[in-house]
């Protein structure tokens, strides 16, 4: 098959439904052999006939993202079947919303293990490939939840602000061997949001929202990304909602105060704090910031 990607290997994670199952095809529609990642067989081999019957290639894999060595077996299924990796995105995750307060130990773990090891194992893995051949790209899924706040997502959002940090540094890292990292928040209903609550009139609203935005419309920026087309792009931060794509700011100093004899607590309270007090951010969540209907 040809397009963008063409005789491209690409390992995507999570692959079985959502937003992941849309990422696949799309790879495979372009071109690209591809790796669909799925702790679930079932959905993970619907995929792969899917790829299949439409004349693409594919390859079905239930490797764990959350431990090492499975990570390790995700690529190494790539490469033994198709000779080569090319393009990781790094899409498997899971939800354990709770309040801060009342999260626990187990809750915390298991979304970290997911998101944040998760991206890092398959990454890491990949890596001595993309080395050698001294070209590759990932595509890490974030989400506004953590670049800009949600309720009830501390896991959630600590995971995908540390895929931020991650991807920066893969792109610092790595880019001496021509290999590209960025970020997409994606924007979409999938079974995942699907248990995002819906209980107040707000709540209720948000979700209406979301579930006009369509997970295959992520699809394109996500093959883009992994393209030749791309090669001179790479740390940056994207977000796909609906038919929009926006790009993300990057934190930067944006005021600064100075004190000749040097700071006391009682100097930055008088006049550091005031100064800068203007500059704050507010307390806002993704659906203050986003706050436009899906275009």
């Amino acid at each position: 098959m040809s397009g963008i990607v063409a005789g491209k290997v690409a390992i995507v994670t999570g692959a079985g439904n959502g937003i992941g199952k849309g990422i696949a095809l799309a790879m495979a529609a372009s071109g690209a052999s591809v790796v669909v990642n799925d702790i679930s067989a079932e959905a993970g081999q619907a995929v792969v006939d899917e790829i299949i019957a439409a004349g693409g290639k594919a390859v079905a894999n239930t490797d764990n993202v959350a431990r090492r060595e499975s990570a390790e077996g995700i690529v190494k299924a790539a490469v033994d079947t198709f000779g080569r990796i090319d393009i990781v995105v790094n899409n498997a995750g899971n939800l354990r919303d709770r309040l801060f307060h009342k999260m626990n130990d187990e809750e915390w773990s298991q979304v970290i293990d997911v998101h944040l090891n998760g991206s890092f194992n398959v990454s890491r893995a990949a890596a001595p490939y993309f080395r050698e051949q001294e070209s590759g790209a990932y595509i890490h899924m974030t989400s506004t939840s953590g670049l800009i706040g949600n309720f009830g997502q501390s896991n959630y959002s600590a995971a995908k602000m540390g895929i931020v940090g991650l991807s920066k540094s893969i792109a610092l890292d790595m880019s001496r061997f021509n290999v590209r990292s960025n970020c997409i928040a994606p924007f979409a209903w999938t079974a995942m949001t699907s248990s995002i609550p819906a209980n107040t009139p707000e709540e209720k609203a948000r979700v209406q929202k979301l579930q006009k935005m369509e997970a295959g419309k992520v699809a394109p920026m996500v093959v883009y990304l992994g393209s030749d087309a791309a090669n001179e792009v790479t740390g940056q931060i994207f977000s796909v909602r609906a038919n929009e794509i926006m790009l993300f700011s990057q934190p930067r100093p944006i005021r600064s105060v100075h004190l000749s004899e040097g700071w006391t607590p009682e100097s930055i309270a008088e006049i550091a704090a005031p100064a800068m007090k203007n500059s704050f951010f507010a307390l806002e969540r993704s659906p203050d910031v986003v706050n436009w209907d899906p275009i």
